[in-house]
């Protein structure tokens, strides 16, 4: 179906997607850290985030020269340029709640706990639906169709618990105003990993059209 350089462009492609897994991987370690306490040791696993965005952004780099270089037709390089684009905001979002999280540093609100690591998990768990279709798009397109909608439905369950969340956040007595401030940007930089996850499957969907 794809010669040797589209070959390789999904090579690549699949180093970049572990990149921004390890970025998110990284992130939900460093969260949990913070949640329970020990600051000092989310402080240490930023500099793992930060690395395992810069290392997605050097991939999607990568994947773009390689696309100019002259992989796949002319018609089709921009879809991956732009996938590329989009799968790595994903690691961008993860790295930005992280700064905003580690840089404010808002008491952790003791009730909240579950429910913050729940809503981590939820919107990590789009990226692998996600992660799924990209890898689908090399050899069936109708599975990666399926996929993308899997991430959608994923992405909105993400939705409802951010929405319970903040929810939660800004009716609790016991909560500074400037904690809720800072919660809010945490808990919206960490479902924009969700949204970005669900952007990206909507392009997928326009590719898998494309090819069918």
């Amino acid at each position: 179906m794809f010669g040797e350089k589209e070959s390789d462009v999904f090579t690549k492609i699949r180093k970049h997607l572990e990149a921004v897994e390890d970025t998110l991987k990284s992130f939900r370690e460093m969260f949990e850290e913070y949640i329970n306490g020990n600051i000092e040791k989310s402080e240490e696993i930023l500099k793992k985030v930060e690395k395992n965005e810069g290392k997605a952004d050097d991939l999607r780099r990568e994947i773009e020269l390689m696309l100019y270089a002259g992989a796949f037709i002319p018609a089709n390089r921009g879809d991956y340029i732009r996938l590329s684009e989009l799968v790595d905001n994903i690691a961008d979002a993860a790295e930005s709640a992280a700064h905003t999280l580690i840089f404010a540093r808002p008491n952790v609100p003791e009730d909240l706990k579950d429910e913050l690591v729940k809503l981590v998990e939820e919107s990590l768990k789009t990226f692998e639906y996600l992660k799924l279709s990209v890898l689908a798009l090399e050899s069936d397109v109708d599975e990666a169709l399926r996929l993308a909608k899997e991430t959608e439905v994923q992405e909105e369950s993400a939705d409802k618990v951010e929405y319970a969340v903040l929810r939660r956040i800004f009716s609790c007595q016991n909560i500074s105003t400037y904690a809720k401030l800072i919660w809010n940007q945490v808990v919206t930089k960490i479902g924009d990993i969700a949204d970005r996850a669900e952007d990206a499957s909507d392009h997928i969907m326009l590719m898998a059209v494309k090819r069918r």
